[in-house]
């Protein structure tokens, strides 16, 4: 008997979207499925055009927006499937989408995340993202972001983890580290659960014909202050509770080079403090995060040889701002 697949979809005013990720769900040729929706508190009529339109998924309200990690964790107690799949509302799956990824848990051993090719929406030639990249100063970015489809990202592969808009996980894996950490609320949050996860020798796997096209920051953060405090924030949350010492020592002055740059382009182009803010909050948390860094990296059994060849070298910085070139402008508060 095939793997039971439970798909958790996280919404928030996702409404506009609802109707093409759930008839793309409806399509997929992998039997064992179950699709729990859970609510953010939406706004929208979310929760009554699912439950009229889509009976056949579950829906579990949190009552309040919880965030994006947090309601993935409320889904994952709520259901048993074998493996986890967690899918943006702003997708639409191709039909072979989760039988692809199912088939990727048992490409090499110790698979316990399995990344999707994501394209873009609105240019679906372009791709959005073919798993998490990592470089060695803790800067996360998509793979392939921004290449043509049929010049990327088309041999299955290990990575270093995937991009939580279409992903599937082990729950073996997932109970064994603790889930997601729901501190993060949004953004990261894939990366801090990768880190942790190949830190306790699980690996990831990249699956071409797992397709998904994605809408990209369909809830309308892209380029907000608010996006840009987070991504600073659960960066450096990210380096404190995972990144292995003395390594963290040793890459410490790309770190902060990284960050002197990135607070600077946002101060000279948006007049924007909050990738400054984002990064103080950060530091300000390590006396909190502290006990659980302990905890994360005594259960660590990888040494840094092997976590060193799934990180991308160092780059300029004009190089490292090229990574995200492709993404829209688009800028709200």
């Amino acid at each position: 008997m095939s793997e039971r697949v439970s798909v958790i979809l996280v919404n928030w005013n996702g409404r506009a979207h609802l109707e093409r990720c759930l008839s793309g769900l409806r399509r997929q040729n992998y039997g064992n499925y179950e699709v729990v929706l859970v609510d953010n508190a939406s706004q929208d009529g979310s929760v009554a055009f699912v439950r009229e339109r889509f009976p056949e998924v579950r829906v579990l309200e949190s009552g309040t927006n919880i965030g994006f990690p947090a309601a993935n964790n409320l889904g994952i107690a709520a259901t048993s499937g074998d493996y986890v799949a967690t899918l943006n509302v702003d997708t639409e799956a191709e039909p072979g989408w989760l039988a692809a990824l199912v088939a990727g848990m048992s490409a090499v051993p110790h698979v316990g995340m399995c990344a999707s090719k994501m394209l873009f929406l609105h240019a679906p030639e372009q791709i959005n993202s073919t798993g998490i990249a990592v470089d060695r100063a803790g800067v996360a970015w998509d793979r392939d972001g921004g290449r043509r489809d049929d010049e990327a990202g088309q041999e299955a592969g290990e990575v270093f983890g995937p991009c939580a808009g279409a992903a599937l996980y082990r729950r073996e894996m997932l109970a064994e580290i603790g889930g997601w950490d729901g501190d993060f609320f949004y953004l990261y949050e894939d990366v801090d659960l990768a880190w942790r996860a190949r830190l306790t020798g699980w690996r990831a796997w990249y699956c071409p014909e797992a397709r998904v096209y994605h809408v990209h920051a369909g809830a309308g953060t892209e380029g907000s202050p608010f996006k840009h405090y987070l991504l600073a924030r659960n960066r450096i949350w990210t380096i404190i509770k995972d990144y292995p010492w003395p390594q963290v020592a040793q890459y410490a002055p790309a770190m902060v080079l990284y960050d002197l740059s990135a607070i600077t382009y946002r101060l000279w182009r948006d007049h924007d403090t909050a990738a400054l803010r984002g990064r103080l909050a950060g530091y300000a948390s390590l006396p909190r995060l502290w006990p659980r860094r302990r905890e994360i990296q005594r259960r660590r059994v990888v040494d840094w040889a092997e976590l060193a060849r799934h990180l991308a070298p160092l780059a300029m910085p004009r190089a490292v701002w090229q990574r995200y070139a492709h993404l829209p402008r688009k800028r709200t508060t």
